[in-house]
């Protein structure tokens, strides 16, 4: 795959894709296929799909409570990492948001996950606002038969402004 990436909105066909991508990320909580189909159905606004040469290669799924975005998962696949496609992710999703009225992105982060935290200080510089953590979820607030699933941390960037 050595074509330009395409970002657009994902479509219930790009499910499958993003569900593999998730899986061999080997980082993010993995949820079922057909949660990945329904996510591509029902959050494609809220959502960004990049492909080259019309494979998907990475996303950005998120949904919109009120005036925030939250992102709720971002994976790149292993031939398309370290090219600054997350963050191309990220601000192509948040251009769009913020033109609708999005003034606030939200997304969790397991402390271990410095990947991620640098993603989001990075997108919280290139758009000049702030970025403040705080705890949100506990690991005893997972259930025990999660295994031994990490604290989640929120993260809430803005306010954010057309840029």
């Amino acid at each position: 795959m050595s074509g330009k990436h395409l970002i657009e909105s994902p479509t219930k066909a790009d499910g499958a894709a993003l569900w593999r991508i998730a899986r061999d990320s080997k980082k993010l909580d993995l949820n079922s296929s057909y949660a990945y189909l329904l996510w591509c159905r029902d959050f494609a606004d809220t959502s960004v799909v990049a492909k080259v040469d019309g494979t998907p290669v990475g996303f950005v799924l998120g949904y919109r409570k009120q005036d925030t975005g939250f992102v709720w998962q971002v994976a790149v696949d292993a031939s398309q990492r370290g090219k600054g496609l997350a963050g191309a992710l990220l601000d192509e999703l948040f251009d769009r948001l913020v033109a609708q009225g999005v003034r606030y992105l939200e997304t969790t982060i397991t402390p271990d996950n410095e990947a991620s935290i640098r993603l989001f200080a990075s997108f919280a510089k290139r758009w000049d606002t702030d970025l403040e953590r705080r705890d949100l979820f506990s690991a005893t607030d997972f259930p025990a038969e999660d295994g031994t699933h990490e604290q989640e941390d929120l993260y809430r960037i803005g306010p954010l402004s057309s840029r």
